[in-house]
């Protein structure tokens, strides 16, 4: 197998890939071919999305339903279903929503509005209790960075390689994935980077046996630079669950505040109780200046992200900080109330705690069968296998991983992989116990066939 280049496969499956195009040959019917050839003839071609790889009619609980009929235990999701697809509550609070009250100018407020700010500045810890709505979590990045530039009186951000904080000109200059930023030309100034928390590929030479030279990084920098105004970084690394410890956060965060700089949390995909907390930097017994979350605020329908400051932040007030069409958006609101009610009612925090350790006994199964699987980590319901070519050298097995995804699509799992050879699985937290062995057993068979490709 030719082995696709872990930089551009970093963020997700490329869809130019040979391995892309059997799979596409050998599963996708006529009628989904005429979808996927309308779909590539009016949009923009990009990399990861258009062109598809296969078309949906229907998204219920934790499964998708394609042009052909078939059924889709969905692992990736876009990290939008916390609560499953089209869950009742949070479709009936739109319904409502839209029979009284469908959108709000930005000059008004609106009880849904003012009810999601108060509830999300309560259930963050200390004096975590202003907000801002958006669209997006790339628009909540921008708020963030702008808020801390206004702040502190400073530019310059320190950041980490590897990581992702959205696509927008402004968020890939604090990102550190080489598919977003190569060949564009001038970003943002003053956004240094700093190496991620990965023991196994650490180029100070962890190998393994980390020391935290990483975090040492970044106080080396704050201390050299000494005008830094934030320092951004994803709680975990979703794209391939790198789990840091605790010692790891209380560093950075000493360090910032011994440099007067505000320290931000990425929580857009794994937040709301991915992890089985509501923030993932409840685990670290830390708190942020700021924590931006998203993708399953808005229930898996609706589009929100929120940027929830200390209260010490409220300095702006003559300042535009997002100035968003949809920022005080109803029917967002109303689906990310109906959705916290879901996550608090149905107890999915501690759902996702419970369901994360029996997954991750899955986890060490398929370590301990399959000479491919280097590394299983996860934490909550937030899991990633790192697959090898050689457990002692770590060597990446990208293509091994991409064929095991596709292996897996054609009998009915989708996830995503990330990093290139590590395949990250975020189920919703409403799945039951059977649907999450079922999605292992898929998983056990699609590694056994690989491997037997790669171990003969």
């Amino acid at each position: 197998m030719n082995e696709p280049d872990p930089q551009l496969a970093s963020e997700g499956d490329i869809n130019l890939s040979p391995r892309r195009a059997a799979w596409e040959r050998e599963h996708v019917d006529a009628g989904t071919r005429l979808w996927l050839h309308e779909d590539a003839k009016a949009f923009l071609h990009q990399s990861l999305s258009t062109p598809c790889c296969d078309a949906l009619v229907g998204a219920h609980g934790i499964y998708l339903e394609d042009v052909a009929g078939r059924r889709i235990m969905d692992f990736h999701g876009n990290c939008v279903h916390q609560v499953g697809y089209g869950h009742p509550r949070v479709v009936a609070a739109i319904k409502a929503q839209l029979d009284t009250l469908p959108f709000c100018p930005r000059r008004y407020t609106n009880r849904a509005a003012i009810d999601l700010a108060r509830r999300l500045g309560e259930l963050a810890p200390g004096d975590l209790k202003k907000v801002l709505f958006c669209p997006g979590g790339t628009t909540a990045i921008g708020i963030a960075l702008k808020l801390a530039r206004i702040a502190t009186g400073r530019h310059k951000t320190i950041s980490l390689w590897d990581s992702f904080h959205g696509a927008s000109l402004d968020a890939i200059s604090i990102g550190g994935e080489a598919m977003f930023r190569d060949g564009l030309g001038p970003l943002l100034p003053g956004a240094l980077h700093a190496p991620p928390f990965d023991p196994h590929h650490c180029p100070h030479g962890c190998a393994g046996r980390c020391d935290l030279r990483c975090a040492g990084a970044i106080e080396e920098l704050l201390a050299r630079e000494g005008d830094v105004g934030a320092v951004v970084i994803e709680t975990v690394r979703s794209t391939d669950v790198q789990v840091p410890p605790v010692e790891y956060f209380r560093r950075i965060r000493a360090a910032c505040d011994r440099h007067g700089v505000l320290l931000v949390l990425d929580e857009i995909p794994i937040g709301l109780g991915r992890t089985g907390r509501f923030f993932a930097f409840e685990h670290y017994a830390i708190e942020p200046d700021i924590v931006v979350l998203g993708k399953g605020l808005g229930g898996g329908i609706v589009p929100l992200a929120a940027v929830i400051a200390r209260e010490g932040l409220d300095v702006a007030k003559d300042k535009s900080l997002g100035h968003y069409t949809h920022e005080k958006s109803p029917v967002g609101c109303a689906a990310a109330l109906a959705t916290l009610d879901v996550i608090a009612e149905e107890r999915l925090v501690e759902r996702a705690q419970v369901l994360g350790k029996r997954a991750h006994g899955h986890l060490d199964e398929l370590k301990a069968r399959h000479p491919l699987v280097g590394e299983v980590r996860s934490l909550g319901l937030l899991l990633g296998i790192e697959l090898v070519t050689d457990r002692a050298a770590m060597t990446p097995a990208c293509a091994a991983a991409e064929s095991v995804m596709y292996r897996a699509l054609s009998r009915g799992l989708n996830f995503k992989v990330g990093q290139g050879n590590v395949l990250t699985l975020s189920p919703p937290l409403i799945i039951t116990e059977a649907e999450l062995d079922r999605a292992f057993t898929i998983l056990d068979e699609a590694l056994g066939f690989v491997g037997r490709e790669k171990f003969p």
